[in-house]
């Protein structure tokens, strides 16, 4: 993406535009395209995901091909927890399954920061999961965006 590119909203967030960012961050990881995904991310962007390290875009394309290949099936919720400047802190659950079937929700937490073009510089995710029952699942929609009528976060109680 060209410097001149910019990605709206932009820092500094105000509690609407922080929203919104993290709106468009669960819609662009419910479309499971490694590719649009990476988009919002600046080219040298830096990542702490679990045990893993992504730098840049090729290696954020390459670790959500891997994730999406083995969590089938996921849905994700976001939900803006602080905002300051140019910094963004969310938490978040998402549920999957394996190729075996077996059910999984994994909640966490992830801090951002962006730069000036409003494209995501830093993300830092501590994340857990556990096995649940199929009739366990709260995230029920087609797959891709989450509908706006749909519960967030809060209000299905996680």
């Amino acid at each position: 993406m060209p410097a001149h590119e910019s990605r709206p909203p932009l820092p500094p967030f105000t509690r609407e535009t922080a929203q919104q960012k993290v709106r468009m961050a669960e819609d662009g990881w419910n479309s499971r395209d490694p590719q649009r995904v990476a988009l919002a991310y600046t080219t040298d962007s830096q990542w702490r995901n679990r045990a893993e390290f992504p730098r840049g875009r090729e290696q954020i394309v390459e670790f959500l091909q891997r994730k999406w290949a083995r969590e089938l099936d996921y849905r994700l919720i976001k939900e803006l927890w602080a905002y300051a400047g140019n910094r963004i802190a969310v938490r978040f659950a998402y549920e999957y399954h394996d190729d075996s079937g077996h059910w999984f929700r994994a909640y966490g937490n992830e801090n951002w920061e962006f730069d000036t073009d409003g494209l995501m510089r830093l993300r830092i995710a501590s994340i857990n999961e556990h096995p649940i029952a199929e009739s366990e699942r709260k995230f029920y929609w087609p797959l891709g965006r989450r509908p706006d009528d749909h519960a967030g976060l809060s209000e299905l109680g996680l």
